[in-house]
């Protein structure tokens, strides 16, 4: 009581400036208290828990744990081009590269504070990812992260099971085969283009990654947004800015408040958000207006997805089953234009450059989709016998899988191979290396070979081993594979029946991410007129 007493008689003879002053040193102890928690005891912790049982890895480094070194060594490999070999792991990852080889597959590595286990082992993430799904959670977006993208692939529980539940039937194979004029549209304008490029000698050099990606743009557009794909298009660009964006930003450790300081760039992201937010907000008003005043729906998936959530909304109202507020559905649309557009480009770009070093198996998967389709543009039905392009594009996706890595967090204390992981440990899942792993695939595991593929996937590796995850696994897999799945088909059957190709002698084989798996120059190619 005379302490309390005692407070208060001093606040009150305190003047206006002591009171700020006071204020700002209380502030100041609370966030060195909470930043030693977070910053020192907790990685502190979990790293000599981690160590206890036999795992290895870098030691963690106050306060940015691996973030420089790795920043670091991909600005090196970056420098360098490889040679046309697909070994590729040590330009693309060179860190996790280097920490596997010495510390084993099973290491520790850090992002800022965060300790990260690699799992190579596939059957310990199929059950990460299937088995024991709802015990691993996706690691939380940062707000600069969900400035590019949201929406489902970072919900959890309730809320991503009743958005998977809305979003699901856009994606049915009988919605795919009512988009395949806008796929077949969109590739013929390509092919016009390309063979207006075409000199008088049947051939001409040009950069097919840019040409990729504008394809990938318009279906997605198109497919997504009907009429608007204009806008859908504005989207895109803003999008890609923003990717460029977040990529400088995961370099340096993330500071809670820091996007709030007005600084260029986080001025520019702030704006891109609030033109992409108004360009999709529009769009979403004037369908839901237009399906409610009963105007025939068109087979698009912002359509497709809004018809099903006013139907959603309509059974259930306001409970934990209803549907997606207006927002909601922005998020989702950020979500499945970027993914959209960005697997597509790179899954056509990597696999132009492989039937370019490779080009018996280019004649093998033209034959193919001469015998099946003829000269006739093809059907969304032929798509699925394209069984040597289906090998093809197995593998890939294989050596070059668009996103090189997947994780997931511990939110309670589990038990996972042998080892009891604490809460607030990420698993990394490293796509690529289990792809590369000549311990599953082979002798010729860094080697361009599609036969592998010949009996499915499930026999593709040495002994059967399901570790082909190019679109992850499990309940959360990808729900757009089969629409970049029908669309790389489309798009690479009607540029085998019009040109063959080869890579230009000014290619350089660059590899590196940006999200996504990407060609660093370009990829300059000689495409020759079929006569």
């Amino acid at each position: 009581m005379v302490a309390s007493g005692t407070f208060r008689v001093l606040s009150s003879e305190m003047t206006p400036v002591e009171a700020a002053v006071a204020a700002a040193m209380a502030a100041l102890l609370l966030w060195v208290s909470w930043s030693a928690t977070w910053l020192w005891w907790a990685p502190r912790r979990l790293e000599r828990s981690l160590r206890a049982q036999g795992l290895l890895g870098t030691r963690y480094c106050f306060p940015s744990g691996d973030i420089k070194e790795e920043a670091r060594l991909i600005r090196e490999a970056r420098i360098k081009p490889l040679p046309l070999s697909h070994s590729i792991i040590p330009r693309v990852s060179p860190f996790l590269h280097r920490v596997i080889n010495q510390s084993g597959k099973f290491c520790i590595t850090w992002i800022g504070p965060i300790p990260r286990v690699t799992i190579m082992n596939p059957d310990l993430i199929r059950e990460i990812l299937s088995t024991k799904f709802g015990h691993f959670e996706k690691p939380k977006i940062n707000p600069l992260g969900k400035l590019l993208v949201a929406g489902l692939v970072s919900y959890e529980g309730e809320k991503w099971a009743r958005h998977r539940r809305i979003i699901n039937p856009a994606f049915h194979i009988e919605k795919l085969r009512r988009m395949q004029p806008a796929f077949s549209s969109c590739c013929s304008e390509l092919i016009e283009r390309w063979e207006k490029l075409i000199d008088h000698d049947g051939t001409c050099e040009l950069d097919v990654w840019p040409e990729f990606q504008n394809l990938t743009s318009d279906v997605i557009s198109k497919t997504a947004f009907g009429n608007s794909h204009e806008e859908g298009r504005r989207i895109f660009q803003l999008q890609t800015e923003q990717a460029q964006l977040l990529i400088l930003s995961s370099q340096n450790v993330y500071i809670p408040g820091f996007r709030f300081l007005p600084t260029p760039v986080n001025r520019r992201r702030n704006q891109i958000n609030r033109e992409v937010r108004s360009l999709l907000r529009g769009m979403i008003e004037k369908r839901e207006k237009a399906i409610k005043s009963g105007e025939k729906n068109i087979d698009d998936l912002l359509g497709l997805l809004i018809e099903t959530n006013l139907k959603q909304s309509e059974e259930h109202g306001k409970s934990k089953k209803g549907g997606m507020t207006t927002e909601d559905i922005i998020e989702e649309c950020k979500l499945f234009y970027f993914a959209g557009q960005e697997t597509t480009s790179v899954l056509l770009n990597w696999t132009i450059v492989l039937l370019s070093i490779y080009p018996s198996w280019q004649e093998r998967a033209r034959e193919e989709v001469r015998q099946v389709f003829g000269e006739n543009a093809p059907d969304f039905d032929g798509l699925s016998r394209l069984k040597i392009v289906s090998m093809i594009l197995h593998e890939v996706l294989r050596l070059y899988p668009p996103v090189i890595l997947l994780a997931r967090m511990t939110y309670k204390i589990m038990e996972l191979g042998g080892i009891t992981y604490p809460k607030g440990v990420m698993l990394t899942l490293p796509v690529i290396f289990i792809h590369h792993d000549p311990e599953i695939w082979g002798k010729d595991a860094h080697e361009f070979n599609p036969e592998r593929f010949a009996d499915g996937i499930w026999k593709a590796t040495k002994n059967n081993q399901m570790a082909f995850f190019p679109f992850g696994w499990g309940p959360r897999i990808c729900l757009g594979q089969n629409f970049a799945m029908s669309e790389a088909k489309m798009c690479l059957s009607m540029i085998l029946q019009r040109f063959a190709f080869e890579l230009s002698p000014s290619y350089i084989h660059a590899p590196y991410t940006v999200i996504t798996l990407q060609p660093q120059h370009g990829t300059q190619v000689v495409l020759r007129r079929i006569q």
